[in-house]
């Protein structure tokens, strides 16, 4: 390793005692192209805020260009030479292209913005990107890829010593990506040192000199990228032993038997954009069929295009043998589609309101007539599924943001099961809850599946999946690379099919 530019040695962060961060390290030299990379929770996302000044550490040291460092906010660290790229573009829509990638930095003559050398600037930067667009324009009249660029420009023109890239080419083609590793290339060359969050494992191969895992807020292994193996690096990631999965090997593979029932979803070649690529799958009436993978394999999409959120660019996707005309949610309910998200405090709850009003918010239409709400229907469909589902509530109209993490899960999966769906996609339906609320949440999945139910689940969990799913589909990097059918899968067996250790082939 060079010269050092930057040393977190021995960071602690924790939120209402809950430890994120616990001795976490990361050291990057001058011009190196360093990975960062972990699971979801791993202390990733906690660690760059601290570092950047978006969050203060509750112990350890960080020196950043030989000196001891504490930055108070983001811009102190900007201004100390620290740029950074978030997935989240967090740039100005209404704003022109110019005016994002020079904010608070726009060239000044006799004490005026000087407008004309601000485009010949912006213009300069994002053709080394290969982008050629009319920055005069606001930045929301252009897609997402082009924000995204718009994005890394900005942090370029910065002439930072350090640029964070989170997950930089998630919204990006291969084309884009290729001219993106190019300019990191060229960055690396001029001395600038690059922290890389991915979850891209085949990138980091291409572009990065050294890589760090961490695990549960804690760093687990740094080492050259010349040495590291895609397998070793997944198992620290997920805290198994490299042997157990190389051992497991693909023994319990199976392309799958169909069951009996009815086929309620035919996925084929799906495919929505970088993320999700070639997605096909097959799920039974009365089947629950896990979806597994890496943050980023493309398990959210696969669901968020069944669900019509997000668009098709190729492939299928069938409903009870019908090619599904669903291009929106409000379709996907009236096909009989459930759709539990992931992140039920962004996209589920609606804090404000009770449990009533959470519990019945998509069956609104089906309890109205003539703009009135039936409200005597509507408590006893409450009643019971408070009952059902065995909800603790000091009563209905208790406002949800007073029930626990796995109550509110209840009231998010009554919801939907008020809707009486044929098929309920679950994207991490336990996360968040105590043990004894998850084993609820999965008793009262199977009992659905039992009686009929058509069930998609995505989890993290790979003991969930074994436990709980009849089949499960693992998804690598947007494609389904493997099917595994119960009784039979082992966790490493799924571990090993997403390192694509040995080739899953279907017979």
């Amino acid at each position: 390793m060079g010269d050092l530019l930057l040393s977190m040695r021995g960071i602690d962060k924790a939120f209402a005692g809950v430890p994120a961060l616990v001795a976490a390290d990361l050291a990057v030299a001058r011009g190196e192209v360093h990975a960062l990379i972990g699971q979801n929770g791993a202390g990733k996302s906690t660690l760059i805020k601290i570092l950047t000044g978006a969050y203060r550490r509750d112990g350890g040291e960080i020196l950043f260009d030989g000196k001891p460092v504490s930055f108070a906010s983001p811009r102190s660290a900007q201004e100390a030479g620290i740029s950074t790229i978030y997935q989240e573009i967090n740039l100005v829509p209404l704003r022109s292209v110019t005016e994002n990638v020079c904010l608070g930095y726009e060239p000044r003559r006799a004490g005026l913005i000087d407008w004309r050398a601000a485009h010949r600037r912006t213009r300069e930067i994002l053709a080394r990107f290969g982008v050629d667009i009319d920055v005069t324009r606001r930045l929301g009249e252009y897609n997402t890829a082009i924000q995204q660029m718009v994005a890394i420009a900005r942090a370029v023109s910065l002439e930072a010593k350090l640029v964070v890239m989170d997950e930089p080419t998630s919204s990006l083609d291969d084309r884009e990506v290729e001219i993106l590793f190019n300019v990191i290339r060229e960055l690396k060359s001029s001395g600038v040192a690059i922290i890389y969050v991915s979850h891209y494992l085949d990138e980091l191969f291409q572009v990065c000199d050294r890589v760090t895992v961490m695990r549960d807020g804690r760093t687990i292994e740094t080492q050259d990228i010349a040495q590291a193996r895609k397998l070793n690096l997944i198992a620290a990631m997920l805290g198994r032993r490299v042997e157990d999965i190389e051992a497991a090997g693909m023994t319990d593979f199976s392309a799958g038997e169909a069951r009996v029932g009815e086929t309620m979803l035919e996925v084929e070649h799906l495919a929505t954009g970088p993320k999700l690529r070639d997605v096909s799958l097959i799920l039974h009436r009365g089947e629950i069929v896990g979806l597994a993978g890496l943050l980023g394999s493309g398990r959210t999409e696969v669901a968020r295009a069944v669900f019509g959120i997000d668009s098709a660019v190729a492939g299928s996707v069938r409903v009870t043998g019908r090619a599904a005309q669903v291009d929106d949610p409000r379709e996907a309910v009236r096909a009989g589609l459930g759709f539990l998200t992931e992140d039920r405090k962004a996209d589920g709850i609606v804090p404000e309101l009770s449990v009533r009003e959470n519990l019945t918010l998509a069956l609104l239409p089906r309890l109205t007539r003539a703009g009135r709400i039936r409200e005597g229907e509507e408590r006893k469909i409450v009643e019971r599924f408070i009952q059902a589902l065995g909800i603790k509530t000091s009563g209905m109209e208790q406002p949800v943001r007073e029930l626990s993490g796995g109550n509110q899960q209840k009231v998010l999966l009554a919801r939907w099961l008020a809707t009486e769906p044929r098929l309920l996609i679950l994207d991490e339906p336990t996360r968040g809850v105590d043990v004894g609320a998850k084993r609820e949440i999965q008793n009262i999945i199977r009992e659905l599946a039992d009686k009929g139910l058509a069930v998609l689940m995505i989890s993290s969990e790979f003991e969930e999946l074994v436990e709980g799913a009849d089949r499960v589909v693992v998804l690598r990097e947007g494609v389904s690379v493997a099917e595994f059918r119960n009784p039979g899968i082992t966790e490493d067996a799924l571990v090993s099919a997403i390192a694509q250790h040995r080739e899953a082939a279907a017979a």
